[in-house]
């Protein structure tokens, strides 16, 4: 089977998804699989190229390449001695985190080359993009969300109105970039110019009493399997993933356990729920939902990530691996629900 895989991007989380990647590379099966690694650098030029390790933006065998919009060729054009070379795909992986990869732009590009692409489709994308609408759809479902105000480019908002602590955050950024903790109003303007450098619209979220938990799903509609929950334990601060200097040995002011250290019947509410808010929001594929498990022991919604992190240290492979799901197999089934909308 030829397999794209998309990593890279021009987005802050662009060293997330090329360790994704590597990871990734490390338990495709080359018996069922023939990949095309497609990296796309930080300023946005799209390279076939041997893989995601070493110095693959500057390699001698790296060629310009991009995606084509006709379904005819059904996969890659490759920029060869001024020529452009066809490659079929069978499906894509795209290994992408953040802006231009989460939001649904991606997705879009894989739409109209009509190639079978694993995770969320445009819509899903997008809607758990923007925590804020998230947030919305997630409450018409019946879904605790923090309360929370928007603020967009040219808006301001009167620090007077909030209780505090508020967490401010960009309203369509991943991870941890942008977000602050605000305790005391002096601080907020500072902040949303904080969370501007990201996006335009910012979210400010009163903070949630309790501890943050998550739960990995895979599959579609209602053939979802649940992992293993897990809980985040922090010495202070709060919780900034990717956000370290070096992930791989752990972080500064965070543990996470896996399974998390709850009761069976919480524990199967924060899989339950996470189920929930997977479908309301109409994903596919995979995702990770990031919950709040409050003191009175009921969930909350956090945020959702539509293709969350794959490397050594990321908690989604965590969270599979502990429910008997190990990386190579949670590829394969994330391969067969792209290509057939259910488990084969």
């Amino acid at each position: 089977m030829k397999i794209g895989i998309i990593f890279g991007g021009c987005s802050e989380e662009h060293p997330v998804s090329v360790k994704s990647a590597q990871e990734v590379a490390k338990h495709l099966d080359p018996d069922k699989y023939e990949p095309f690694w497609i990296g796309i650098t930080k300023s946005g030029g799209w390279l076939l190229c041997d893989g995601p390790d070493g110095d693959w933006e500057n390699a001698a065998g790296s060629r310009p390449v991009m995606l084509s919009p006709d379904r005819n060729v059904h996969g890659l054009l490759v920029l060869e001695q001024g020529r452009y070379e066809t490659i079929s795909l069978d499906v894509v992986l795209p290994v992408l985190h953040g802006k231009l990869g989460e939001d649904g732009a991606t997705q879009g590009l894989l739409e109209h080359s009509g190639i079978p692409y694993a995770g969320c489709d445009i819509q899903s994308s997008a809607l758990c993009m923007d925590k804020s609408l998230a947030y919305l759809v997630v409450a018409n479902a019946g879904i605790a969300t923090p309360n929370f105000w928007t603020v967009t480019a040219n808006e301001n908002i009167d620090p007077d109105q909030l209780t505090y602590p508020v967490f401010v955050k960009p309203a369509r950024s991943g991870s941890s970039f942008g977000v602050s903790k605000v305790s005391r109003k002096e601080e907020l303007l500072d902040a949303v110019e904080t969370a501007r450098q990201y996006d335009s619209k910012v979210l400010i979220e009163e903070a949630v009493v309790g501890s943050e938990v998550g739960c990995a799903i895979l599959g579609n509609e209602l053939d979802l399997i649940a992992g293993e929950v897990d809980q985040i334990s922090l010495s202070h601060g709060f919780f900034k993933i990717h956000q370290e200097s070096n992930p791989e040995s752990g972080s500064e002011n965070s543990t996470i356990t896996v399974p998390a250290d709850i009761p069976a019947e919480t524990r199967s509410l924060v899989q339950e729920t996470a189920k929930v808010i997977y479908r309301a929001l109409g994903c596919r594929g995979l995702a990770r939902v990031d919950m709040f498990l409050k003191e009175d022991g009921t969930v909350a919604l956090n945020e959702v990530n539509t293709f969350p992190g794959m490397t050594s240290y990321s908690r989604y492979p965590r969270m599979m691996t502990a429910a008997g799901l190990p990386p190579a197999e949670v590829i394969d089934r994330m391969v067969s629900l792209a290509l057939t909308g259910k488990f084969q």
